[in-house]
């Protein structure tokens, strides 16, 4: 273990909060056959993680380092514990945004995502990371993997694949998102119908036109908690229409 990693362990050791570790470790689901099973906590907010990240990446360019070495981050990525995992993807982000556009530094940190996206295997860990990462990198760039993640078996690429698109919706970009809700319109897991009906939500946040021509199509055939994540910024009277399946 080098210096680096075994002084950001110890500080995160110090950080921990058992009780609040204890209440993650409910919220996240972690009990046996539960999506985040296995999953342990420290207890640690995540203000304090970004934190720490931004106080890493400021030791590092102080030594002078180039940013290029990722063995603390990959180290991270393999922790037992949520919120080192956490760190390493927002030391990971932090990357990312400093490369400035540089399509072969963008290039080295993505595939390096790709190669660990295993590690990427809990809700929390997903959401900050599908935007981050995998949404700014594919901005200008063939969108086809998010598709094919969204007819995947894995839960955590399914829900990266509908997530990353929120990156698209801030551009006025709603094909990607659309599309993705349709092929997990038949999704059996309830973390996937609160992803889908979240960018759907931010769609029509930019475009309520378009969300209610989506919405209108498959009010009948959409899951609850997708639909009503999708009509929470309607007006009541609209709302009351969707979830009756009587919108016109």
């Amino acid at each position: 273990m080098s210096n680096r990693l075994k002084k950001l362990k110890e500080e995160i050791l110090e950080l921990a909060d058992v009780q609040k570790a204890k209440r993650d470790l409910s919220f996240f689901k972690t009990g046996k056959g539960e999506y985040g099973e296995g999953d342990q906590f420290l207890g640690i907010a995540v203000p304090i993680l970004r934190k720490l990240a931004r106080q890493y990446e400021k030791e590092e360019r102080d030594e002078g380092s180039s940013g290029g070495e990722l063995a603390v981050v990959e180290k991270l990525l393999y922790s037992k514990y949520n919120e080192e995992r956490l760190l390493g993807l927002m030391i990971l982000s932090g990357r990312f945004e400093k490369a400035g556009g540089e399509r072969k530094k963008e290039e080295e940190i993505y595939d390096f995502y790709l190669r660990h996206i295993g590690r990427v295997n809990n809700w929390n860990l997903v959401d900050f990371s599908a935007r981050s990462i995998v949404g700014r990198y594919l901005r200008d760039k063939d969108r086809e993997i998010l598709r094919e993640w969204g007819r995947t078996e894995n839960l955590w690429l399914r829900r990266i694949g509908i997530v990353a698109t929120h990156c698209f919706i801030k551009e006025n970009e709603f094909e990607d998102t659309l599309q993705i809700a349709e092929i997990l319109l038949n999704d059996k897991e309830d973390l996937i119908h609160k992803a889908v009906g979240w960018m759907l939500r931010e769609v029509g946040k930019m475009d309520e036109a378009v969300l209610k021509k989506f919405l209108k199509k498959y009010q009948k055939l959409m899951p609850r908690t997708m639909l009503r994540y999708a009509i929470e910024r309607l007006t009541v009277e609209d709302k009351e229409r969707f979830m009756k399946g009587i919108y016109r």
